[in-house]
């Protein structure tokens, strides 16, 4: 019951802390990106918790513990690179634009019908993230109650605490409230691990355990296939969270441009390191409780590390590891019912109805209800899915979809809307051919369409067309006129 109790007043906080947010919410760009006016600390912390979700403390170390650092190339290594590349390429440049959303930056750049389709990729993208970090509220509520509440009942409840407080307060309240859950991730990750390494009996054991299993081998066999399949995962979360109104939205709240710069690079690089400790946790249940892991191994390797907490940890530990595993979960979930929401809104709805801003603000509080409602059911629909697989899959449809309009339009001036359409098309029809078909087991799909949107990209852009040509003659009298 103490343990149930404290998680309650957690969740009581959380939700005091976002409503609170919520009431310097007076507009659009409030809701939307925090009014442009967040910290560094503040960016640091959102961009670190947003990232760090449910599948970097139940997922990552399921698949560390199932296959070694190789399986995790796509979590926490490609994640947090993307965060790092964010700051390096495309942060400023973003930044200086002064939009709302990364759609507005496909319609700038290339014309509504880029936006709206590039939007909708963007959104289909958001329904795996979001639905891992609601498959894990349920998981959490489940093991809490001891099996009283089920996995679809917890999933509910969860929804709920995180849905009052990212409708009223947005980007105010996702903001405020990741800083006060980052700061119970770090401390309670942190104080488990310094238990879990002395009850396996020490730090050297764990670590000398994971090397005679040649688990610290990160890169594939000495193959062709083995390395292409590696390098699809790679690009997975890398490359596909780019493209992506979460991260879009930390930037363009940040208070000038350069706090936009270093916020996502701090913060990936905080976060490739601070993964380990859930990966070094879950790795000691191995010598903490040898039978039972190597079971859990076997049904459902994400229970490993929950159980190791529950069954050989005192209560003020449990508080803690329950407590950041909310913060991880929440953080992320609020971020992405806001990021689709907002996005759907601004890139697709206001091309079909006028609204001024008062109205857009009221038709994004709909959304994100709405939106919520429609994960919610999928995610009790996808009830057995790996929390991995699910996060993973989402980042596959920006990679093939929005990611080189988005690149060369900011870096490449003969990117013109012909290549844009050419790219989106090729890269989504060569993952589908490949996703579908017994062709994905010889070639990855998202590494296919990837490749492809590259050469639609350039082909299309380069191909002579009434449109391509007026497009660069505009650049070359623009040029001759500078």
């Amino acid at each position: 019951m103490t343990l149930i109790f404290f998680v309650v007043l957690y969740l009581l906080a959380s939700i005091a802390i976002g409503l609170y947010a919520a009431s310097r919410v007076k507009n659009t760009a409030d809701y939307a990106i925090a009014g442009r006016s967040l910290p560094l600390y503040i960016i640091v912390a959102t961009t670190f918790a947003t990232w760090f979700g449910s599948e970097t403390v139940l997922g990552i170390p399921s698949k560390f513990v199932e296959g070694g650092l190789s399986k995790t190339v796509e979590d926490p290594f490609g994640a947090s690179l993307c965060l790092v590349f964010v700051g390096m390429f495309f942060a400023r440049r973003l930044y200086n634009m002064n939009l709302l959303t990364i759609g507005d930056f496909y319609r700038q750049r290339y014309g509504k019908g880029v936006e709206i389709f590039s939007a909708i990729v963007i959104l289909i993208s958001y329904l795996g993230w979001v639905a891992a970090q609601i498959t894990a509220l349920g998981l959490v509520f489940h093991l809490l109650s001891a099996g009283a509440i089920s996995i679809a009942t917890g999933m509910a409840l969860g929804t709920v605490v995180v849905l009052v407080y990212t409708l009223f307060g947005g980007m105010w309240s996702v903001a405020l409230t990741d800083f006060f859950q980052m700061v119970i991730i770090v401390i309670g990750l942190a104080l488990i691990a310094v238990f879990a390494a002395d009850l396996a009996g020490g730090t050297n054991k764990v670590v000398a355990y994971a090397a005679e299993r040649d688990m610290f081998r990160f890169f594939p066999e000495a193959n062709a296939q083995a390395w292409l399949f590696w390098l699809g995962s790679a690009i997975t979360i890398m490359i596909g969270s780019i493209p992506q109104q979460d991260v879009f939205q930390r930037v363009m709240s940040a208070k000038d441009a350069d706090t936009a710069v270093k916020g996502p690079i701090i913060g990936g690089i905080s976060y490739l390191l601070f993964a380990g400790v859930p990966m070094f946790i879950g790795l000691s249940a191995f010598l903490i409780m040898p039978e039972a892991a190597s079971t859990l191994l076997k049904e459902d390797s994400q229970k490993v590390l929950p159980t190791l907490v529950m069954e050989h940890m005192p209560v003020w530990l449990q508080v803690f590891f329950f407590g950041a595993l909310l913060s991880a979960i929440m953080s992320t979930a609020s971020a992405t019912l806001l990021a689709p929401s907002t996005t759907f809104v601004e890139n697709v709805l206001k091309n079909f109805v006028k609204m001024n801003d008062r109205q857009s603000l009221r038709y994004m509080r709909v959304t994100v209800f709405v939106f919520t409602c429609i994960v919610l059911g999928y995610s009790i629909r996808m009830e057995g899915t790996p929390i991995y697989e699910l996060v993973a899959k989402a980042y596959q449809f920006p990679v093939v979809g929005a990611f080189w309009p988005l690149v060369c339009g900011l870096y490449w001036k003969r990117a013109t809307k012909q290549g844009a359409i050419w790219s989106i098309v090729l890269g989504m029809s060569t993952w589908a051919m490949l996703d579908f078909t017994p062709l994905g087991e010889a070639f990855p799909s998202v590494l296919g369409g990837f490749l492809l949107a590259a050469v639609g990209m350039v082909a299309g852009s380069l191909v002579p067309t009434a449109g391509n040509r007026a497009h660069h003659a505009s650049h070359k009298h623009g040029a001759q006129g500078a």
